[in-house]
C-alpha cells in the first residue's frame, strides 16, 4: 500500500492531506509494498532500492546510512500480535529515507507510530520540514515502547496474582511469553540508542536549535524506555526462580506426604500378613483374634501418624 501525503496551508494551522502524486516536499507512506510501487519511488525520489527494501526483512538491525545525499534511518518499532485471546509484544524495523525533496517511510506493515500521523494525532507535523517529521516518528516510537512496558508490568501483575491462587502451565507459559517480549524490546532499544546517538553527530541531517532539544528529548525517553525494561526484566527473573522454588517446594512436600502414607499404610500390610502365614501362631483359634489385630493395627498406625505430624514430617 502506497500513500503520498503533503502538508498544506490551512488559515493559521498546517493540515496534513492526502495528494495524487509525489510532488516535492511530500511524505510518502509504503506498507507492504510491491516491487512496482518500489520501483516507482525508487525513481521518482531518486531514493536507491536497496534503501527502500531495507526495512521489508524483520532481521534488519537498526542503523543509519548515507549516499549521494539519501540517508536511511532504521529503527525498531514496538508492535502488539494477536494470539487467541492473549497478545504478543515483538518488534518490526521501520525505514525512514529523507533527501532534499522527500521523505518516505516503509515498513513490512501498518503500525500505531505510522498511523498516528497519517490520522493526524501528532501536533506540529509538517511534511517540508523533513528533520523534525523525522525526530517527531522516533519521539512517538519512545513514547510507544513506554506505553506497552507499561501494559507488559500491569500483565505480569495480572499473571502473578493467578499464580497464587493456582499453580498452572497457563500462567507459566504467560510469564514466559513475557519475558520473551522483554527481551525484544531491550534489545530493539538498545540498537535504537545507537542509532540516536550516531543522528546526533550526523552531518547528512541538518539540525537545528529546536531539533537539537527534540533530539534530547527523544533520548531521554529512549533511555528511560531501556531502564524499564531491564527493570522489568529483573523482576520477571527474579519471579520466575522464586515460582520455580515454590514448585519444587511443593512437589518436595507432596512426595514427603506420600512416603510417609506409605510407611502407615505397611504397618497394618506387615501384620496381616504375618499372621496370614501357614504356620502355627499364638492365639489363632480365638474368634477375637481378627478384631484384635485390627485395632493393634490401627492403633500402631495411628500412633505412627500422630509422631510424624509431632515432627512435620506430614
Amino acid at each position: 500500500m502506497m500513500e503520498i501525503y503533503t502538508t498544506r496551508k490551512n488559515g493559521t494551522s498546517d493540515t496534513l492531506e492526502l495528494c495524487g502524486s509525489a510532488e516535492k516536499g511530500a511524505w510518502i507512506n509504503l506498507s507492504s509494498p510491491g516491487e512496482d510501487e518500489l520501483a516507482e519511488i525508487s525513481e521518482v525520489t531518486g531514493f536507491p532500492a536497496e534503501y527502500l527494501k531495507a526495512a521489508l526483512d524483520e532481521e534488519e538491525s537498526p542503523r543509519i546510512e548515507s549516499d549521494n545525499g539519501n540517508t536511511l534511518i532504521l529503527i525498531d518499532l514496538p508492535e502488539i500480535i494477536p494470539d487467541g485471546d492473549d497478545k504478543i509484544y515483538s518488534t518490526i524495523p521501520l525505514g525512514i529515507l529523507i533527501n532534499e525533496d522527500y521523505i518516505v517511510t516503509v515498513c513490512l506493515r501498518n503500525n500505531v507510530v505510522i498511523d498516528d500521523f497519517r490520522n493526524g494525532r501528532i501536533a506540529g507535523c509538517n511534511t517540508l520540514k523533513r528533520t523534525r517529521f523525522l525526530l517527531q516518528v522516533l519521539y512517538k516510537n519512545s513514547q510507544y515502547f513506554l506505553r506497552y512496558l507499561r501494559s507488559i508490568d500491569r500483565k505480569t501483575n495480572a499473571v502473578e496474582d493467578s499464580l497464587h491462587k493456582s499453580m498452572k502451565n497457563k500462567e507459566l507459559i504467560e510469564l514466559l511469553g513475557i519475558e520473551k517480549s522483554l527481551v525484544y524490546f531491550s534489545t530493539s532499544l538498545k540498537a535504537n540508542e545507537v542509532v540516536l546517538e550516531k543522528i546526533m553527530k550526523f552531518k547528512q541531517i541538518k539540525m537545528y536549535e529546536d531539533d537539537a532539544d527534540l533530539l534530547e528529548d527523544v533520548i531521554i525517553e529512549n533511555k528511560q524506555a531501556i531502564e524499564m525494561a531491564n527493570i522489568y526484566s529483573n523482576i520477571l527473573s527474579g519471579m520466575m526462580d522464586a515460582f520455580a522454588s515454590i514448585i519444587n517446594n511443593n512437589m518436595n512436600r507432596i512426595m514427603k506426604i506420600l512416603a510417609s502414607v506409605t510407611i502407615i499404610l505397611s504397618i497394618p500390610t506387615m501384620i496381616a500378613s504375618f499372621f496370614g502365614m501357614n504356620v502355627p501362631l499364638p492365639f489363632q483359634e480365638s474368634p477375637m483374634m481378627t478384631v484384635a489385630l485390627f485395632l493393634l493395627s490401627l492403633s500402631i498406625a495411628i500412633t505412627l501418624g500422630l509422631y510424624m505430624l509431632k515432627k512435620e514430617f506430614i
